[in-house]
Order: C-alpha cells, then structure tokens, then sequence
C-alpha cells in the first residue's frame, strides 16, 4: 500500500488547475475562478500562489498592523492582505495596506483602487524575494502608491528591517526615504514610531 492511500489521498478528487485563456488572466478573473488557494495574486496575467507562510512573516505583520491601526488618524484605514486592481491584468496583495477611511465600501469588496491606496507593505519571505525587491515596488509606483515599505528580516538579530520608500511624482519611480532598524519614526503618510524589536511581544504588551 502506498503512503498516499494510507493517509486516503488516494481518495481525495484530483485538483484541476485553471487553464489560462490565451491573452491570461484578467483582474475580475480572481473573483470567479474557483477552488484558487488563498492569498494569490495576478501578476502580468499570470496567477503568483503564495508559500506556506513562516513565523518571522506572521509575527511581522501582526507588529505593523497593530502598530498602524493604533497610530493611525481617525480618516485612514488599515486593511491586512487585501488585493489592489492596479489595471486588467494585475491585482496584487500588500501584506499590509494603509486608506482612507471611505475607500471601504462594504462587506462584499474584494479589492482597492491604487488611487485609493496610501501605504502598501510588503513583508519579504523567501519565494518572493525578487517580486518585492522588484517588480511590486516598480508596479505600486506606476500606480501612483505614494508610500511603499519593504521590510526584511535582519540576518544577525532576527528583527525586522524597514525600506521607506516615497513616490517621486515627476518619475513614478520611488526614492529611498530611509533603511530602519531596531525603531522606525517617521512622520509621513503619518506620525508613526514602531519599536522594530518588540517582534517577538503581544501587542499593547
């Protein structure tokens, strides 16, 4: 007996991938393609399926969403990986997001405008090195994201390090704002400061 039936995988109906149509995936695609793993992306028409996520990814986010949700101002939002439709064919999902207020439209929305977007951040796991070193931050600017983080994880002390990049408006190309380790304090999109080594601390603790 094989190990695939002992633990009944035998059993389990064979998954069918969706075959693209010929011109790719569209943005609207991802509402109505079933069975679709949690979390993908469409990147150039193409579906991007997320890794089994680690714990420095998981600990990270929970560290900025609380930090951003509780130094927010009362007009701005922050959503946790909600997808933005940059254009037809593709709709992107920042780790942690930053909108104002209104741009929530109801408990049926499914993605962002970029116009809309504020602050996307992107939490760099191993798989996506290069899309969040590269090709994200190179399609949230064309998009207009003013503010982009990309945040790492620092080799000797296992903390968090923060990338602040700002929007250059005459070349739709971000600039290096600022590289934080240890503590990030900064006053746009707004006053926020963030002890970058309370990683591995309950929130409020």
């Amino acid at each position: 007996m094989s190990a695939a039936s002992e633990n009944g995988l035998d059993d389990e109906p064979a998954y069918r991938w969706p075959i693209p149509p010929p011109e790719g995936w569209t943005a609207d695609d991802l509402d109505r393609i079933p069975g679709l793993p949690p979390h993908t992306e469409l990147i150039d028409g193409s579906l991007v399926f997320m890794s089994p996520q680690t714990r420095f990814h998981l600990r990270c986010m929970r560290l900025l969403e609380y930090s951003l949700l509780s130094q927010a101002p009362d007009h701005m939002d922050v959503d946790r990986e909600f997808t933005v439709r940059l254009d037809d064919k593709n709709r992107l999902e920042p780790d942690l997001l930053v909108i104002p207020a209104e741009a929530a439209t109801g408990p049926s929305q499914t993605w962002h405008r970029p116009e809309d977007v504020i602050l996307a951040v992107e939490v760099v796991s191993p798989d996506s090195r290069e899309r969040d070193r590269e090709v994200k931050p190179r399609k949230y600017a064309a998009a207009g994201v003013p503010h982009f983080w990309r945040v790492e994880q620092d080799d000797d002390k296992g903390f968090p390090v923060v990338y602040v990049y700002e929007l250059d408006p005459a070349t739709k190309a971000y600039a290096l704002a600022g590289i934080f380790h240890d503590r990030l304090k900064i006053s746009v999109p707004f006053d926020v400061e963030i002890d970058l080594t309370a990683i591995n601390r309950r929130p409020g603790a």
